[in-house]
Order: structure tokens, then sequence, then C-alpha cells
């Protein structure tokens, strides 16, 4: 009998991690099954529960689960302590283990996929939400020149810099609101807030794309403001669909013992 996984959220009909752990398994010959776990909202813990006692090794967590999901766990790791959220839930008997592999997969696929280093960038992060907090970490660790964190709300985005300062290593780490943006440009720009996910505009200037930028959305599956911006303004632009298949490869990792393959998941997703 198949090991059983599964990803848990509300909702969950749209997730691509069926499909990805599926190709995952069949590249490392691991018998493996994955399904989907709608939860209601308050049910989040009653679902995982059924599923533990049904023999579920392991799950991913999606919206909106992923803070409920730290507070599940009776052990976390050092990138889930901080990004104070789960996306990658693995049983052994009582013991429930959390981490987040999103911060871990946005940084391969703009690494590794894109070929974009970002020791000595100046990189922009949009947002100060659970979806920047959970990144943040990674980010700082691999050594940009300088990191800002723009927010709507300036405090949030200062609060969140003032946290993680003794992560910050040689990085320049600041925060900012929105329209303090005016007159800086930017090597690298992240935009972790739901905008794209609701269609919205950000209240950003075209000028902070500096000449040769990388935009990336964390979103994926939809041309985002933020992308039509950042392509207007002559920055290549990119959206998550990378760090969605990257961050699976860490869950998948940690699950069996072995990292797949992803460039060809990827351009396979793409492709669908």
């Amino acid at each position: 009998m198949p090991d059983r996984y599964a990803v848990i959220g509300h909702p969950v009909t749209h997730s691509q991690s069926p499909w990805i752990h599926a190709q995952f398994a069949r590249a490392t010959g691991q018998d493996i099954e994955y399904l989907r776990l709608e939860a209601p909202l308050d049910g989040f813990e009653r679902t995982l529960d059924t599923f533990r006692a049904a023999g579920g090794k392991g799950a991913n967590v999606t919206l909106p689960f992923k803070e409920a999901a730290s507070r599940y766990c009776s052990a976390l790791s050092a990138r889930a302590h901080a990004a104070r959220s789960v996306n990658t839930l693995k049983f052994d008997g009582a013991t429930c283990y959390g981490d987040n592999t999103d911060g871990a997969g946005l940084l391969r696929d703009l690494t590794v996929n894109l070929g974009r280093a970002l020791t000595a960038q100046c990189v922009l992060l949009l947002g100060a939400g659970g979806a920047a907090r959970g990144v943040l970490a990674p980010l700082l660790e691999a050594l940009p020149q300088r990191l800002v964190i723009a927010n709507r709300t300036p405090s949030k985005a200062q609060a969140l810099a003032t946290e993680f300062a003794p992560m910050r290593g040689g990085t320049r780490l600041e925060a900012c609101g929105f329209e303090a943006l005016a007159g800086e440009s930017f090597d690298v720009l992240i935009n972790a807030t739901s905008a794209g996910l609701s269609g919205g505009a950000l209240a950003v200037p075209a000028a902070v794309f500096r000449r040769g930028a990388l935009a990336y959305d964390m979103v994926y599956g939809r041309d985002t403001p933020f992308l039509a911006l950042a392509r207007a303004s002559g920055a290549t632009a990119y959206d998550g669909l990378g760090m969605l298949v990257e961050q699976a490869a860490e869950s998948f990792r940690l699950w069996r013992g072995v990292r797949p393959e992803t460039a060809s998941v990827l351009a396979a997703l793409r492709s669908r």
C-alpha cells in the first residue's frame, strides 16, 4: 500500500500539488499517493487528525491554514519558526514536524532556474504579511547588498525589518511605505502581497525597475498588474510557478529523503 500524503487548504480544488508530486514519485521510484483535502475554515485540526488516523504520512498546507499549522506542530524547523507559518508537515507517530519550504523554493527558482544570484544585489520585497515573512530569512541568507521591505502600512514593514535584523548579516535591511519608493530603483523586485490574487495594482512607481531588473510575483497562473508594469518598464518578469515546483521538491525531500529533478516538471507544468 502506498504511503499517503495530501495538500490541505480552503479552497484546494485548484491545487497543482497532486500532479507535481505524482511526477516526482514516478521519477524517483517512490510509492506514494497524494490527495487533496478540503478543510472547513473551522476544521483544519480535525481534518488533519482524521487524515493521520487513517495512516497519512505528511501534508502540504496552503491558504488559509499555514499559521494554524505552525501551532499544530510539536516541533518546528528553524525556518518555520522564523516564518511563524508551516507549509509542510511530517508525521511520525505522535510527533508532527513542521517546516516552511516557501523561501527555499523561491530562492532556488531565482538562483538556479532563472540564473539570478542575489549576492550584492539591491532587492525590493513588496508586502509585510505572511508570504513576505515566509521568504525573508532565505533571502537574507543569500546576502544581497540591500533589501528593502515596502508595505502599504509602513509600520508593518518596519516591524518585520526589526524582527529579522539579527539575520541580516552584511545586508542593509530597511523598511518603508510605497510612497517612499519614489526615486529608488532595484535589481530584483519580489511581490509578496495579495494584490495579484485580486487583480489589484500596486502603488509603486515604474522607475523602481532598474535597467536589467528581474521582477517576480509569487502568484502563479495569471498575468498580474505587477508583472505587466514590470514588462512595460523594461524588466524581465516571472510568475511564481517555479517557486511552487521548487518548494514542493523541498517537501518531497523531507518526506522521502531524495530531492527530485525539477526542470522537466516545471517545463511540463508550464505547457499544461
